[in-house]
């Protein structure tokens, strides 16, 4: 049977315009293998049947997280800090500070200093939420330390209050957006070489403790940390890898992944999903079973968006290794009415934890009374308010590419594509499923279905095949067609885009699934290019004399890495496709990168590499991209990835034809 161009075009369209069923599938594939993963680390977690099996857990929990993120920052000596004056409170004053979290990276603070005597005091490290004002948000809790007789050190953690990270000296804003937006811009080219922009959180935090205990008037021995929300997840991975902190408090953070994936929330922020991590066996119970046997509060309010029932579910595991120590009565769960962040009703009960187990004072609520500052601006440290333009310095971005990786030198990249993208297809599988009239389906590696269009005759008649990813013009289809083409569409998973929240315009509407799918150690790309190797197999076992595998924006990416590993692709055309990964380092401004990512991808190779794997096969590179999205010339280009004869570079206009013969 022969279709029409009008009809084949129709078919083509109308694959493009599904629902978001196909997107909800994805989800829950992944929630799936999520489930499975914690259920092999519940199995481990029961096997802790001592204080020594407790012990040894805790230092593979260390040990894991370090890896994840990266490690940690080195720095040698003292904490260089710069004092900007003070403001008098009641019963307290504070100091405004700034010290170097590393070299260049400066972290504002406000220190809260009890009134009477001289110390040393007991301290207790502050870390905000998500909120802009950073640590201006910290000033109620700043001063009922300070009462009790606690020095309390609150800082503004990066991309927030005086740390934006992109900032913009005209809007006086940032360019980014909200916080969790500065945050994912930042992760980005930190996850290109193999980081975790939590590892800076991290470090911002133990700078601040060395800070603490430089001060005369500080107790190092009694050092404590608590935080909420954003606060709350810096305060747990603080508190599961220093020592130092004798007493923790983490509010609205703590649940467990079983209640959190499938939630309304979902997945959240960069710093709070760090690639396999559920797949390396870990959860939200580790951050708590590894400060055993020391003081821990966790605390929750009963509708926050962390689910209450994961808090339970983590507390009753925490409870149990606790109880190995024999230390149940320093594990405690303060709870609360209300939603996310509402600490109001519990503030008593969270001060009393602290100014008891760290202050030595009696058990049970502490005398909490709310305080709010005259002038919020008085607390900000900086002149203009931003480090950026008064200190000036380094941002993790700046960081992060100085110390990435040089260039890897040339080498077959084949297995650290399928390594590190995590590609699971064989290319020389023959895929089961069905043949409708003009649409196949089929079942790909996990379990998902995959659907392609096929508007082209079903006689192939040994013609050239063209395999679409994403995107295509009408017209464009029409002249494949009508030049002798079989053309198939496919929209690789997930599909459509764009159901979960946006946290900034830059990361694109990819990028939570993409966290969520790191988390279980997957990736977009890999998905992807799985798709793409099963759509060849099917190819290759119909009557066509080549396949070429085109590829629009994103889906550019995808071909070319689906080509490096199949021979079967003929030849590849890219159009708006990023023409390299160490752009993104080189430009701190970055869009839509969280659909091609591709974690630690630049310690291994980049997409000079995975062009030189396709040859001698022809690449047609079309409007070629930096990582701004914005086209670059042919001179750009070969300066940025080299000499690569097989390559050709060039642009068009929407009205042109598509390159493809």
């Amino acid at each position: 049977m022969r279709y029409t161009i009008l009809t084949a075009l129709t078919a083509l369209l109308a694959f493009g315009q599904t629902d978001n069923s196909a997107r909800q599938k994805l989800i829950e594939n992944l929630n799936a293998t999520a489930n499975t993963q914690l259920a092999e680390r519940a199995k481990t977690v029961a096997k802790i049947q001592s204080r020594a099996d407790a012990d040894k857990r805790r230092a593979e929990v260390r040990k894991k997280i370090l890896n994840l993120i990266g490690g940690l920052p080195e720095h040698k000596g003292s904490v260089s800090v710069k004092e900007f004056g003070t403001l008098q409170g009641d019963g307290f004053r504070v100091e405004k500070i700034a010290y170097e979290s590393l070299p260049g990276f400066w972290v504002t603070a406000n220190a809260y200093v009890p009134a009477g005597g001289a110390g040393p005091f007991p301290a207790v490290l502050l870390a905000p939420g998500h909120e802009a004002t950073g640590k201006q948000s910290q000033y109620s809790f700043g001063g009922n330390f300070a009462r009790a007789g606690i020095l309390a050190l609150a800082i503004d953690p990066l991309g927030q209050g005086e740390r934006l990270q992109y900032f913009d000296p005209e809007k006086r804003a940032s360019t980014i957006g909200g916080s969790t937006g500065e945050h994912g811009e930042a992760n980005v080219p930190a996850m290109l070489i193999g980081e975790n922009v939590a590892r800076y959180f991290i470090n911002d935090s133990m700078r601040g403790i060395d800070y603490l205990i430089s001060r005369k008037d500080v107790n190092k021995d009694r050092i404590g940390a608590l935080g909420c929300s954003g606060g709350g997840t810096s305060t747990a991975y603080l508190a599961a890898l220093d020592d130092r902190v004798k007493v923790a408090g983490v509010a609205c953070y703590i649940t467990s992944f079983k209640e959190l994936l499938p939630s309304a929330t979902g997945v959240q922020e960069a710093e709070q999903s760090i690639p396999n991590f559920i797949a390396q066996g870990l959860d939200f119970a580790d951050y708590v079973d590894a400060f055993a046997p020391k003081p821990y509060a966790i605390i929750s309010t009963m509708n926050d968006m962390f689910p209450f029932e994961g808090a339970r579910q983590t507390h009753d595991e925490a409870a149990r290794i606790y109880k190995l120590y024999g230390a149940e009565d320093k594990l405690q769960w303060i709870t609360g009415p209300g939603g996310h962040g509402n600490l109001g009703p519990i503030s008593p009960a969270i001060l009393g934890f602290f100014v008891h187990h760290l202050a030595g004072g009696p058990v049970g609520d502490a005398t909490f009374t709310p305080l709010r500052v005259a002038n919020a601006a008085d607390l900000l440290v900086t002149p203009t308010g931003q480090v950026a333009t008064s200190l000036g310095g380094e941002t993790v971005a700046s960081i992060v590419k100085a110390h990435g990786p040089p260039r890897p030198k040339p080498r077959d990249v084949r297995q650290d594509i399928r390594t590190l993208a995590v590609v699971s297809a064989s290319t020389k599988a023959v895929p089961t499923g069905e043949i409708a009239i003009n649409q196949m389906r089929f079942v790909t590696i996990d379990g998902a279905t995959l659907s392609f269009t096929i508007p082209g005759p079903y006689n192939m008649d040994r013609k050239p095949a063209v395999l679409i990813l994403g995107s295509i013009s009408g017209n464009d289809v029409n002249r494949l067609i009508a030049s002798g083409h079989v053309v198939i569409s496919m929209e690789p998973r997930p599909s459509p885009p764009g159901t979960e929240g946006l946290k900034s315009p830059y990361l694109g509407s990819f990028n939570l699934i993409s966290l969520r799918a790191f988390l279980v150690g997957k990736t977009i790309m890999g998905m992807r290019i799985d798709d793409t190797l099963r759509a060849v197999d099917y190819l290759a076992t119909q009557n066509v004399d080549s396949i070429t595998v085109y590829g629009n924006g994103a889906m550019g990416t995808v071909a070319l890495h689906a080509a490096a590993l199949d021979s079967r692709i003929t030849r590849v055309v890219v159009e708006n496709a990023l023409t390299s990964y160490r752009m993104v380092l080189d430009q701190p401004l970055h869009r839509n990168i969280s659909e091609i990512m591709i974690p630690g991808v630049l310690r291994k190779y980049d997409m000079g590499d995975v062009l030189q794997a396709i040859a001698p096969r022809s690449v047609t590179v079309v409007n070629p991209q930096d990582a701004t999205g914005a086209v670059i010339t042919e001179e750009q280009f070969r300066k940025e990835l080299g000499n690569l004869p097989q390559v050709r570079v060039t642009t068009r206009a929407a009205t042109d034809p598509l390159p493809i013969d």
